[in-house]
């Protein structure tokens, strides 16, 4: 049993406001991270006073909770990597560390959200929890009938099927698009599939969050009456790690395992019991 106090390691670095539970995993996976001076693992858990670093920087408490919009501008990469000079976090320059949720390609501009609350991320993003995303694209060939209803029912793209989607045309070369996914690239690799080459794609709205008039390259503290919309529509969503599902159920196989083991073992000897203590043979 873990302690009630205790709580996992990604979700302490993420509730710092350091960077999102996905990332803090990736930190710890390559060792980055140490607890109390030692080099941590996928799992760990850690109480309120152990001391947690990541590259041997002490992660401390957030006391200022941070959520801003930004009109991304194309050439600008969604990263917290300062080694990349055109990172996001270096073009806001926020007095408070924030990272984005999600991700906005960087020949893409529009609304990106970004905040220090790690909590709300994997909430957002999962695509279980089916929040909408909303982008205007502009392709280089007319938008027919045929390509909006088969870019709506589900293309074959990174050895799945995208989820349906509404897709309405605006003009003769734009259409506008509603996702609950966030596949890698995943408009302009639908397009691509059908034929079709993304000249220019903007993101105008997350979930209650609209771009509106916001200058490009500019940013913006949300409302209260925007966050306190965002926080009701992802209150009973499942925050949980991508992966945690298949470790629950794999935790559970292996909880399994003695009971299975045993179960067989009683059965070999029923068997061998009324066998004399010869095992069955099948049919030759």
């Amino acid at each position: 049993m873990h302690h009630p106090d205790s709580v996992r390691l990604n979700k302490a670095i993420s509730d710092s406001g350091y960077c999102s539970r996905r990332e803090a995993d990736t930190l710890i996976e390559k060792g980055r991270v140490t607890v109390n001076g030692e080099k941590s693992g996928l799992g760990d858990r850690v109480m309120p006073n152990d001391e947690v670093r990541v590259d041997g920087k002490l992660i401390s408490e957030n006391d200022t909770e941070v959520f801003i919009m930004l009109n991304k501008p194309v050439g600008i990469t969604c990263t917290t990597d300062t080694r990349f000079d055109d990172n996001v976090v270096d073009f806001v320059n926020h007095p408070e560390r924030i990272f984005p949720v999600g991700r906005l390609d960087k020949p893409s501009e529009g609304l990106l959200l970004l905040t220090n609350d790690g909590d709300i991320v994997n909430k957002i993003l999962r695509a279980g929890n089916k929040h909408e995303k909303e982008y205007i694209v502009k392709v280089d060939r007319h938008v027919t009938d045929e390509f909006v209803k088969r870019m709506g029912s589900g293309i074959p793209i990174l050895d799945t099927v995208t989820k349906r989607c509404t897709v309405e045309r605006i003009s003769r070369f734009e259409f506008r698009i509603i996702l609950v996914q966030g596949l890698n690239r995943q408009i302009r690799r639908m397009c691509e599939y059908l034929g079709y080459e993304v000249v220019a794609l903007q993101r105008i709205r997350i979930m209650n969050l609209e771009l509106g008039n916001l200058p490009v390259g500019e940013w913006r503290d949300l409302t209260s009456e925007e966050l306190k919309t965002l926080r009701d529509s992802v209150k009973d969503s499942d925050g949980l790690p991508k992966d945690y599902g298949k470790e629950r159920r794999q935790k559970q196989e292996d909880a399994k395992k003695p009971e299975v083991k045993r179960r067989e073992e009683r059965n070999l000897k029923r068997e061998q019991k009324s066998t004399g203590g010869r095992r069955r043979r099948g049919p030759n």
